[in-house]
């Protein structure tokens, strides 16, 4: 009998799947990433993994929605803890986000993910919940384009080492027009 057609028995294989896959990610970004590997982790054959992932894009699919799931979250969250600048807040929010998770970050936001749109409705829930969050705060499509282009900007500035992050909520509050950076903020963004 072929490994493929042998049952296993694993408990929830899919959820070690992801974890091991989620590991690979954040140690070398989604280039290190392949379902034979996170197989290989999860302690079962490369096989096992395609039950339950046709391929590695449908994982990193998988992958990308639990990080638009966690970063609706941050934001809301972040937007209910400061009624008095919510815009700001997320802003800081989402900096943070993407200088805790780079790789997650990188993915949710790179070509592979633009591919999916349409493709994976659990993807595309989580990233439309995620930018309701936004708009939600902004109040406009234009407000809400112009702060996220804004804030997604400053983040990938932040993680390409263009900006040094000694202070990036100062810059979010300044790059959204809210308080003044400090004066060490000032120094350290080259000014």
């Amino acid at each position: 009998m072929s490994t493929f057609n042998r049952p296993y028995h694993h408990g929830d294989l899919r959820a070690a799947l992801i974890a091991a896959a989620e590991e690979l990610l954040d140690e070398g970004g989604d280039g290190a990433l392949s379902l034979r590997e996170a197989a290989r982790r999860a302690g079962v054959s490369a096989p096992a993994a395609y039950r339950h992932f046709p391929d590695k894009d449908a994982l990193l699919a998988t992958i990308a929605a639990r990080g638009f799931s966690a970063f609706g979250q941050a934001l809301r969250e972040a937007a209910s803890g400061a009624p008095d600048a919510p815009l700001d807040a997320m802003g800081v929010a989402y900096v943070d986000f993407a200088l805790a998770r780079p790789a997650r970050f990188r993915l949710m936001f790179g070509p592979v993910i633009a591919r999916a749109k349409g493709r994976d409705p659990a993807l595309d829930a989580a990233r439309e919940a995620a930018f309701a969050a936004l708009s939600a705060q902004a109040g406009s499509r234009a407000a809400s384009l112009r702060a996220w282009g804004m804030v997604h900007g400053l983040a990938m500035l932040l993680l390409d080492g263009a900006l040094p992050a000694e202070d990036p909520a100062a810059l979010v509050r300044e790059v959204l027009g809210g308080a003044p950076p400090s004066p060490q903020a000032a120094v350290s963004a080259g000014r």
